[in-house]
């Protein structure tokens, strides 16, 4: 289990944010000398009750992903880790191989849905599980000090070794946890984002009888997420839908680089995204006698849909901060209160992070989930993917993300603030407004939600207004990125005007 810390949680970290270590690469904290050390400490701390601990290793398709785990490498060994590499291979892979090998701790090296030119670390502990806040601040204490230790007359009793060929253990385990179920006769379409999922997904679903047509699935270390995967899905569904009809297919699936992150276009064209996903997951496991605790959760950009829809069924919904972890920590509450044999924790987030959690899982994992839902589909009877995805009709939703120079306390910006007070009298059918910087980018986050009184586009028009007035608040330049996504119905909402 992870050791208990002495420093305290409530203290500033000043590298890791909501999900590790992210920045872009070349400049700190991404450079070779940091990462070394981060892995040093990081060996030290998390694993210092042990005598020569293992940690397994895994990364995305990015060009600077072998240079990062070379780097952390090098730290981990001198701590005396020993080091297994897994190559290639999506973020709940390195989960799953945490728990299989009897692993102390396990790191990803990706970035997730952002561009190739960023990069981050990402630790699990021995229990598949992210670091706590308290664990981070101990590392972070750590790399604020020299090293004593010279890396060149590192303990050599260590070794780093090629795991690669344990790869095969993660995806013999997603097809048997489903032996039983038969897709045969559907044609799927799977943009594999060029990221982590194009060594896995077609072996998988072909495995368990789908028709594959894999798209995007030749990654070069540079083209990761670029017009594509699920972010790209979700912003521009037609893509993938008029290859739905070039190639005749049932539906098509979307992942982002390190496949944690999954979205469905239906036979109409329409996004199945993670609101759909709960709804959807969180009936069939009711039905089955599955459901942990009969609960869900998600988080506070969830569609307001979901409440009524859970409540009409029986269903407890829990909100949380945004965040996997938060989502996470509420699972394991459940299981404390529950009898967790044979149920699943279901909670996630409308992008497509939808977390199935059992003894063995702990965290997202696209392909899984995509799995499950598929089973979903067929358990339900319907003939179409959008016939069951229309059982939750969400309310006009949308998001905005804007680039920001720095992160000012949006309560000092005085426009904001003006402009954010007068939205509850121009729109009075506005059930909630959610502003926030974001944990892992220079991003803000605007997220607003009205009953049918108001149509997206009228919430579109206020959002722009209300980023802008951020962006120039924040110092950032005029013309700087600004895009407001359509979440009820998917695709972007462009500037009124």
């Amino acid at each position: 289990m992870e050791n208990t810390s002495t420093a305290s949680a409530s203290q500033h970290r000043k590298y890791f944010g909501t999900d590790g270590i992210r920045g872009h690469v070349g400049s700190d904290p991404l450079v070779p000398d940091f990462i070394t050390r981060l892995g040093y400490a990081a060996g030290t701390v998390i694993t210092h009750q042990a005598e020569h601990p293992t940690f397994v290793i895994g990364r995305d398709t990015r060009q600077s992903g072998e240079m990062l785990q070379n780097a952390l490498t090098e730290g981990l060994l001198a701590s005396g880790a020993n080091v297994i590499d897994l190559g290639v291979i999506p973020t709940p892979g390195v989960a799953f191989m945490v728990n299989e090998m009897h692993a102390e701790a396990g790191v990803v090296i990706s970035a997730s849905h952002n561009p190739v030119n960023e990069n981050g670390i990402k630790f699990f502990n021995q229990g598949a599980l992210k670091l706590s806040e308290g664990i981070e601040l101990e590392i972070e204490s750590l790399l604020e000090k020299p090293l004593s230790l010279r890396l060149s007359q590192a303990d050599r009793s260590t070794q780093r070794m090629d795991g690669t060929h344990l790869r095969k253990l993660y995806i013999d385990h997603l097809v048997g946890e489903h032996q039983d179920l038969k897709l045969n006769g559907i044609k799927l379409v799977v943009d594999c984002a060029n990221g982590a999922a194009s060594w896995y997904a077609s072996e998988v679903f072909s495995r368990l009888g789908v028709d594959v047509v894999a798209v995007h699935a030749s990654p070069d270390g540079t083209n990761i997420n670029r017009d594509c995967g699920s972010e790209h899905v979700r912003q521009f569904p037609e893509d993938l839908f008029a290859l739905i009809q070039q190639h005749r297919a049932n539906f098509a699936v979307g992942f982002d680089g390190d496949a944690d992150r999954v979205i469905f276009v239906d036979e109409t064209g329409h996004l199945v995204d993670g609101d759909h996903f709960l709804a959807i997951l969180g009936d069939y496991l009711q039905g089955q006698g599955r459901l942990l605790g009969d609960t869900v959760i998600s988080t506070t950009m969830r569609n307001g849909a979901l409440v009524n829809y859970f409540a009409d069924r029986a269903i407890n919904f829990v909100e949380t901060p945004v965040g996997d972890k938060y989502i996470m920590g509420e699972l394991h509450k459940l299981a404390l209160q529950n009898h967790p044999e044979n149920q699943i924790g279901l909670g996630g987030e409308q992008s497509g992070h939808i977390i199935l959690m059992d003894q063995k899982h702990t965290t997202g994992d696209g392909l899984r989930s995509a799995i499950y839902l598929l089973r979903a589909f067929l358990a339900s009877g319907r003939s179409t993917l959008a016939e069951l995805a229309e059982s939750i009709q969400k309310y006009p939703q949308i998001i905005a993300s804007a680039t920001v120079s720095q992160k000012i306390d949006l309560e000092e910006l005085e426009d904001v603030v003006a402009l954010r007070k007068a939205l509850r009298d121009e729109l009075p059918g506005l059930t909630r407004i959610n502003l926030r910087y974001s944990g892992t980018e220079p991003m803000v986050r605007l997220m607003l939600e009205a009953d049918t009184r108001h149509t997206e586009a009228e919430l579109a028009e206020k959002a722009y207004a209300l980023c802008e007035a951020v962006q120039a608040g924040t110092n950032t330049p005029a013309g700087s990125r600004l895009e407001v996504l359509n979440v009820s119905r998917g695709g972007l909402i462009p500037r009124p005007g």
